[in-house]
């Protein structure tokens, strides 16, 4: 039985390692290039899949009819993601991604979202795929088309899941675009440009008691990569602050950024899945994402035993919690 079902885009990403960005106008030399399966939903989807058992996870999405899309599946597959829920479409391109990737790991993403447009309200209420999200516990929505997310946002809140929203790429249709999402939805999670896109904060805190302000009663989860994490639960107030991982003074070195916020997501939901606290899976998430920095592949989410191995190198010092006002 699938225990998660995640929806959001599924990508082919050409990653692009060069020295620095360039200023407008400039040409840089890329001194290195990759094609990797990736796209937040799938990313999140392995992430997840990795921590529970084989078809614990299932992932609904538009692929296209192309040689991208087969090998999507047969890749998710492997991973043991629970694939039947995907959607074939013919005469339109799998989804693309194109991100620069400097020395320092950071990056920026270009992307084409091709066939991960064309999964549908209509995709979504489909027998098999509803009777997927009735068996499930937690559903993942991230950046489907917008009607899209509305409809399983809604479906999932209706059918008493876990709604677990992370915008991404949504988030720049702001609070106004979103206000009707958010009313379904139990945990939102952000990062920093995406909170201030969503609420118009900047602080996480300040954020919660905006989206509070407006009848909007979710958990608020802000990222911040080498900095952390921060948590306002939505009916205590309570604040969770996990502290950042030095990954330098455990001998690592920051590879690639790409996909941290995806295994943190997975990680979160899947130790949610299996019933631990708020807390214990915000530390499992936050680590995962620092692991996964130390990878060069976008799918570089630990596997449970590697989270387990990792958690042991830097112990729990790193994280501490504090109560809010």
């Amino acid at each position: 039985m699938c225990e998660v079902i995640v929806c959001g885009a599924i990508n082919l990403d050409i990653n692009l390692f060069i020295s620095r960005f360039p200023d407008v106008g400039e040409e840089v030399q890329v001194k290195r290039l990759t094609r990797i399966p990736g796209g937040k939903g799938a990313n999140v989807a392995v992430a997840t899949s990795r921590i529970l058992s084989k078809d614990e996870v299932a992932i609904f999405g538009g692929l296209g009819d192309d040689v991208i899309g087969r090998e999507q599946i047969e890749t998710l597959a492997r991973e043991g993601v629970e694939t039947s829920a995907l959607k074939t479409v013919e005469g339109v391109e799998s989804g693309q991604a194109y991100i620069t990737i400097d020395e320092r790991g950071q990056n920026m993403i270009h992307t084409l979202f091709g066939a991960n447009l064309e999964f549908t309200p209509a995709d979504i209420m489909e027998e098999s795929r509803r009777l997927l999200i009735e068996n499930s516990k937690i559903v993942i929505v991230i950046d489907p088309r917008p009607d899209s997310l509305l409809s399983l946002a809604r479906l999932g809140d209706s059918l008493g899941k876990t709604v677990i929203f992370d915008p991404g790429v949504r988030s720049t249709l702001g609070l106004s675009g979103l206000r009707n999402v958010l009313t379904s939805v139990d945990y939102v999670v952000l990062n920093s440009v995406e909170i201030e896109n969503v609420t118009g904060k900047k602080d996480p805190i300040e954020a919660f008691e905006e989206l509070k302000s407006q009848g909007l009663a979710c958990n608020l989860i802000a990222k911040y990569g080498a900095d952390g994490c921060v948590m306002v639960g939505a009916e205590s107030g309570e604040v969770f602050s996990i502290a950042g991982i030095d990954l330098h003074s455990l001998g690592l070195k920051v590879v690639n950024t790409v996909g941290a916020g995806d295994a943190f997501l997975g990680v979160f939901a899947a130790f949610k899945s299996l019933g631990f606290s708020d807390y214990d899976c915000l530390v499992k998430a936050n680590v995962a994402g620092a692991f996964k920095v130390t990878q060069s592949v976008t799918r570089g989410s630990p596997m449970k035993k590697e989270l387990e191995v990792f958690m042991s190198q830097i112990g729990f010092e790193n994280s501490e919690i504090y109560r809010g006002n």
